[in-house]
């Protein structure tokens, strides 16, 4: 099934200004200027780690989320960083995705 109104975005990089600059930047303007429908953001590899590491990301993507898009962490990655409760704690879906 093709869903045209929907845009996953997978986020794998330890990259701040990957993050800032790319990931984060384009899914928040995706959502907010109504480029697609529904947008889900995962949360993949050395990504998870960075995050729960990083401040200035935690807020950025409570705004993103608060915008509407979908966050999901792959439980696999976060676990082998063991980062799967503090992402949880940010209010991030955490499950296993393959």
């Amino acid at each position: 099934m093709s869903d045209k109104n929907h845009l996953y975005v997978l986020w794998t990089s330890d990259n701040v200004i990957t993050a800032e600059k790319m990931v984060f930047m384009y899914t928040y303007n995706a959502k907010a200027r109504g480029w697609w429908e529904d947008i889900t953001l995962v949360v993949w590899g050395p990504s998870a780690k960075l995050l729960t590491e990083d401040k200035e990301l935690q807020d950025h993507m409570q705004r993103i989320m608060e915008a509407g898009v979908t966050v999901k962490a792959c439980k696999g990655c976060s676990d082998q960083y063991g980062v799967s409760e503090e992402l949880e704690d940010l209010g991030i879906t955490v499950l296993y995705i393959g």
